[in-house]
Formats: C-alpha cells, structure tokens, sequence
C-alpha cells in the first residue's frame, strides 16, 4: 500500500517543487525588471557582455546560417519543382528564415555557446563564494553581475538575428542560382513583391524577447548555484535544457499572438 501512495504522490510532490522553483524565478524578475532602472547602469560591464554574447558568437552563427540556408534551398527545391513553383521558393525561404528559423536557430546558438558560458561562470563565482565577497562590500551583486548580462543579450539577439538571416539567405540565394540554375532575377522579383515589414519585424521581436529569456535563465540558474564543481556542471547543463525548452515554446506563443494579429 506505502509503495502505491508513492507511486501516486511522488510526481505530484516533483510537480509542487517545479511550481515553486518557477515562482522563485518570477520572484526573482520582478525584483530585477525594477532594479536595472536605477543607477548606476554599469555600462562599462554592459558593453564587455555585448562583447562576449554577440561578437563571440558571430563565428557559429555565421556557420549555422551558411548551412541553413543551403540545406533550404535544396530541400524547397526538391518539393517545389514537382509543382513547377520554384518562383515562389525566393520568398518562401525568406519568410521561413525570417519568421521562424532565424529567432530559434540564433538563439540557439546564443544559448550553447554564451548562456552555458554565463551559468557556468556564476556558478563558479558562488561556489567559490566570490559573489558574498562582493556584496561584503556593499555593491549590489545582481545589478552589477546579472543586469549587464541580461540586458547584453537582449540587444545582441536581435542584432544575431539580422545578421543569420542575411547569410542564410545569400547562400539560399546563390544555391538557387549556381547550383539548382533558378532565375536570379525572378527569385528576387518574388521577395520584392511580397515581402512585408512584418515578415522582418516579427523576427527581430522574438528575438528580443527570446534574449530576455535565456539571459535571464543563464544568469538565474548560475547565480544560485550551489554544490560544488559538481553543481556547476548541473547548472550549466539545467540553463541549457531551461532555455532551449523556454525558445520553443515562447515561439509557438509568440507565432500565434502574431497569426491573430495579422502580422
């Protein structure tokens, strides 16, 4: 009988703990959303994460999108021409860059090559107990550890985002051009006559928007980490899994918001 109340109430009790870590962490952003208004607003440490999140990450973003772009190509070719509709495939890949694959795919990014980096590098600073030391001497350790790093990636992420589409779409482009010998012209001509400031727009939001997530997940997740060497690798691993979940569910929200607003 013990083993079947158990078996009923462990997953409950997990779900009651889930609850309340997730509460923490609003707890947590509500605390900080007001806390980067006040001075001082660190700009020095806000420019050196912008440098760490988005210059470092231009390297495997320039990467992910040459090959997205080529692989779009090739695979819209292959559907669209049983149709003789490969005029269409200039705007489809754009749209589909975009709106979808360039948000997800450069957070993606930013979160396997900064976010991990960011928890990891909290982590350390609170096993080592470098984050007690810096409040001993009265400097607020979230303003001065959390807000630049939180705010440094919600500006990169849009500004990876703008850089992603346009590489995948250059090679998108010129895969249809050299290799499948599309019209150049028309693959233009169909962007042109279609294309919408939303169809930009909508990419550039969720970029921010999915910035402040996974920055403030890194940041969250490394700041109260606890156990050692040990933990610091568990929370590196939870901010990874905790953000790239957070993208893709926040996308599917943010796609349909969009949808019922027409954009």
């Amino acid at each position: 009988m013990e083993t079947i109340f158990a078996f009923i109430g462990t997953p409950f009790v997990k779900l009651m703990k889930s609850m309340e870590r997730f509460g923490a962490f609003i707890m947590f952003q509500l605390h900080l959303i007001p806390l980067s208004l006040k001075r001082p607003w660190r700009i020095k440490q806000i420019f050196e994460q912008l440098d760490v999140i988005g210059v470092g990450t231009i390297a495997v973003i320039f990467l992910t999108a040459l090959f997205t772009g080529m692989v779009e190509a090739v695979q819209l070719y292959q559907g669209f021409s049983k149709f003789g509709a490969e005029t269409f495939m200039g705007y489809t890949i754009f749209i589909s860059i975009t709106r979808e694959l360039g948000p997800v795919f450069a957070s993606l990014m930013v979160i396997s090559r900064a976010i991990s980096s960011m928890a990891a590098e909290l982590g350390t600073m609170r096993v080592t107990e470098q984050i007690d030391a810096i409040e001993t001497l009265a400097v607020d350790s979230k303003k001065y550890l959390l807000i630049p790093r939180v705010i440094a990636t919600m500006f990169s992420l849009p500004m990876l985002v703008i850089f992603f589409d346009f590489i995948s779409n250059l090679s998108a482009f010129l895969i249809s051009w050299l290799m499948l010998d599309l019209n150049p012209v028309g693959y233009i001509d169909t962007i042109k006559q279609l294309l919408s400031f939303s169809d930009i727009g909508t990419g550039l939001i969720k970029g921010l928007v999915f910035g402040y997530f996974i920055g403030a997940i890194g940041s969250y997740v490394g700041y109260y980490t606890s156990g050692g060497a040990k933990g610091v690798g568990i929370a590196t691993t939870k901010a990874v899994v905790l953000a790239s979940i957070t993208i893709f569910i926040a996308n599917y929200f943010l796609s349909a918001i969009f949808m019922i607003l027409g954009w």
